[in-house]
């Protein structure tokens, strides 16, 4: 008899303090919610979205808008003449830099608009962004070819706009 009681005791004690693991954990998981200013959106009654978010909701944070980057090094020489997927990597690096002047990384990029002289780089200018991007939530986009940019040889211009917390 005394060792079904302690028995009992036991699984008594061994679900309060799992349950009390469970209310820590969801004390946890909901203040690293309440700490991220962005939530990506996703809606049923918008068309799917491949590779980018339709919608981006800013509950707090510092906005950080960054001016269309271009393949210019440091120097401001042109990296990869005529060379989409060279000029793609460069102007993510330089969208990495101002992010980074400003405290914050790829995973804040709430909206990137890219401009592409020849749209048919999109599928190459992806795989790019792919590699800084947070593909599980990728910024809401927009890409758009244009007859030219200000230089002829610039093959594509992306600019962002991040939100750093707090």
């Amino acid at each position: 008899m005394m060792r079904v009681i302690a028995g009992v005791v036991c699984l008594v004690l061994a679900g309060s303090i799992t349950e009390g693991f469970k209310t820590d954990q969801q004390k946890e998981n909901k203040r690293v919610e309440q700490q991220s200013p962005i939530k990506f959106v996703k809606s049923e009654t918008l068309p799917p979205a491949v590779g980018y978010s339709q919608t981006a909701l800013v509950n707090k944070g510092r906005f950080v808008y960054i001016a269309g980057q271009v393949a210019m090094d440091t120097s401001g020489k042109l990296v990869g003449p005529g060379d989409f997927h060279a000029q793609a990597k460069q102007t993510f690096e330089n969208l990495k830099a101002a992010l980074a002047a400003n405290g914050a990384t790829f995973d804040n990029v709430v909206k990137l608009n890219s401009y592409f002289v020849d749209i048919k780089n999109a599928p190459a200018f992806r795989e790019v962004r792919d590699q800084y991007v947070n593909v599980a939530n990728p910024p809401v986009s927009t890409a758009v070819e244009v007859r030219r940019l200000v230089r002829e040889e610039w093959l594509l211009e992306v600019e962002a706009v991040a939100v750093v917390p707090e």
